[in-house]
């Protein structure tokens, strides 16, 4: 029973931790989704201020730190677990910053005042930051389950059978 606990430890040696890259890659296109719902609305010009450009802005900087964060993680590199916690709770915070704003504002289009986010656009941006979130956190945390299994050889066999 040792020899096989020795194997399937010196396995994930060479088995990349996909899962958690699947799920940072998920987050991402999730992050996307978001974005586009917020900048594709046509709201008169409630978006055109200095909060919308550092948006795009941290965006960026998401998207890049997210894909470095997934091909680090395929690697069991625990470090970038940290920058996947704390982009995950960002995402979280990110939804009362433009989205709680937005819902609750109203701007003049055609001498009209309108809703700068109806209720629709509201619920699917907060589901898309919220399970965004969800993903980068469980990124993070199976990539901790795993560096513990692959350093104290707490590793299940039927997982690699």
């Amino acid at each position: 029973m040792n020899d096989e606990l020795t194997i399937a430890r010196d396995r994930m040696r060479f088995i990349k931790n996909s899962q958690s890259a699947n799920l940072c890659y998920l987050g991402i296109l999730l992050n996307v989704f978001y974005f586009v719902s917020i900048y594709k609305s046509d709201v008169g010009t409630y978006y055109y201020n200095i909060l919308i450009g550092a948006s795009i802005v941290y965006n960026l900087i998401f998207m890049l730190a997210v894909f470095l964060s997934s091909e680090a993680v395929k690697n069991y590199n625990k470090n970038y677990s940290y920058v996947l916690a704390v982009v995950g709770i960002l995402q979280i915070v990110r939804i009362f910053i433009i989205p709680m704003r937005a819902h609750t504002a109203t701007t003049v289009v055609n001498n009209e005042q309108v809703l700068v986010m109806h209720n629709g656009q509201f619920i699917r941006v907060c589901i898309y930051l919220a399970v965004s979130a969800a993903c980068l956190l469980a990124a993070a945390a199976i990539n901790f389950k795993k560096l513990r299994r692959k350093r104290h050889g707490n590793v299940e066999l039927t997982a690699y059978r």
